[in-house]
């Protein structure tokens, strides 16, 4: 019989811990993992077949290691007079997290959150020997500002990490309080905007905020608005002295040259890939809607995705619309669910199928 984990020489703080991952199951309607439902058009998949096959002549060498093209392409999407020595680029939002813990983290250092928010920031915390502390948010999932002044001044944290809009609650953060937070943290300020695409007319992003505050960092993925999930590029705006802290602790050729390629040319179709952004954002204000009509409660969202609530067992909930065919996450507080945007007809699907499970 094999070894077990047990038996390998782990470092202790792993031991009884799980992998990360959302359940893949095999299911009508997905929607657990706040992808974007839509593929990309057949012109866009064909543009990408050229670029990958141009790519492939390539293979026997390394690719670019600094991916300056890309990054060039990213700043000007981003806009705000970025340059490309101010954007850096990894395998998803996930790398670049772990990376700036790899920088500004480490033993004897400390990453502050406010929960709940999303549940890989301890992980990275975890995997990069960063004590991990943890503020709360109000019950409505904003901050407040005196709260989280306290725990920086208790904590004096080399990174804070702030998502907006925050996962799983879908709530943004207002601008005077990012602000406020940057004047007082001693090290790194982190605004993850994984879903800053969706974010509702009006609710601004922190990438205003860079020529002011040159050690806060706005991370940004291709994976839920551009609907690249499966692509895995994740990308910061910051000052470029903090791109270049990220060069030190970057793996070598982190970024193959297909994923260079096939980035650049979901940035070229930009306007097309992007075009869904609006109905989503439609029809997850509608899913508000229609949840609060039922009598739940609902986070306010800027996302793609929506929190609801409150079941005395979610599990059961969760598991009655699995029987039925439909897939949502069992994430954030206790009695809370979360479920992702989809199609009109994915979401028409989860509507019945919640209605048979409750009535039941």
């Amino acid at each position: 019989m094999g070894q077990t984990l047990a038996d390998l020489p782990l470092r202790d703080d792993l031991r009884g811990e799980e992998p990360y991952g959302a359940p893949q199951l095999d299911v009508p309607v997905v929607l657990n993992v706040n992808e974007n439902p839509y593929p990309p058009s057949e012109e866009v998949v064909a543009d990408i077949a050229t670029a990958v096959a141009e790519a492939a002549r390539t293979l026997n060498r390394y690719p670019e290691r600094e991916a300056l093209e890309l990054r060039k392409d990213l700043a000007a999407y981003l806009g705000h007079d970025l340059t490309a020595a101010q954007v850096w680029a990894a395998n998803g939002s996930n790398e670049v997290m772990l990376q700036i813990l790899l920088a500004f983290g480490g033993p004897g250092r400390t990453a502050l959150s406010f929960a709940p928010t999303y549940s890989m920031y301890p992980e990275y915390a975890r995997d990069s020997c960063t004590t991990w502390v943890t503020g709360r948010r109000a019950e409505d999932f904003t901050l407040d500002v005196t709260h989280a002044l306290e725990q920086i001044a208790a904590h004096q944290p080399s990174v804070v990490l702030l998502a907006s809009p925050n996962n799983p609650t879908g709530t943004a953060l207002p601008l005077d309080v990012v602000e406020r937070i940057c004047e007082a943290a001693p090290g790194i300020v982190v605004v993850d905007e994984a879903y800053g695409e969706f974010r509702r007319d009006g609710t601004p992003s922190a990438l205003t905020l860079l020529p002011r505050y040159p050690r806060l960092v706005v991370s940004r993925t291709m994976s839920k608005a551009f609907a690249f999930a499966g692509g895995r590029l994740g990308y910061l705006a910051a000052d470029a002295a903090i791109v270049d802290a990220l060069r030190i602790v970057r793996l070598p050729y982190h970024l193959s040259a297909v994923t260079q390629a096939v980035a650049r040319i979901a940035l070229k179709h930009a306007d097309a890939l992007l075009a869904r952004v609006h109905e989503l954002r439609g029809r997850r204000d509608e899913t508000v809607e229609w949840l609060r009509g039922q009598g739940h409660q609902v986070a306010d969202s800027d996302a793609n995705f929506v929190l609801f609530g409150t079941f005395p067992d979610r599990h059961t909930v969760w598991q009655g619309l699995l029987d039925r065919g439909v897939l949502i996450r069992e994430t954030g507080p206790d009695g809370w669910l979360r479920v992702s945007i989809g199609t009109a007809q994915e979401m028409a699907a989860f509507r019945a199928a919640l209605q048979e499970v409750l009535a039941q």
